[in-house]
């Protein structure tokens, strides 16, 4: 379904709305989305799609993958945790995952930023290349 520039601007107003100091207050989106179901107003499905998207944005923006082909150690954790931090700000939600297929190095994506320093990935680059 389409929403239409006015229930993507409502859509917006109100998770604009549900936000404190730039992050999203879950107990203010839930209201949000209950007052929508409640009073149903003209486009309400398409605005409670579109909020919902905003939603699923925001937290793919505040959530860090790092994938490695093995366990990292405690002070590498760290270390990417400090930079990670400083780059995104700091109530980042980080998940670690095993990925043999990697070889080697780090693969880290936030939101739509992907970081591939893997050796997975130059190798794709080197037959991409030949």
């Amino acid at each position: 379904m389409k929403s239409s520039k006015l229930t993507r601007r409502e859509a917006k107003e109100l998770f604009r709305a549900a936000t404190v100091n730039g992050r999203m207050d879950d107990n203010k989106i839930r209201a949000a989305f209950q007052q929508l179901a409640e009073k149903k107003p003209r486009g309400y499905v398409a605005i409670m799609a579109h909020m919902q998207r905003l939603v699923k944005l925001d937290i793919a923006k505040r959530t860090a993958t790092i994938e490695s082909p093995v366990e990292l150690t405690p002070e590498t954790r760290k270390d990417l945790e400090a930079k990670l931090a400083s780059s995104y700000g700091p109530n980042l939600i980080l998940n670690y995952k095993l990925n043999p297929s990697l070889i080697g190095g780090l693969r880290i994506q936030v939101g739509s930023d992907v970081y591939d320093g893997s050796v997975r990935a130059r190798l794709n680059a080197i037959e991409a290349a030949a």
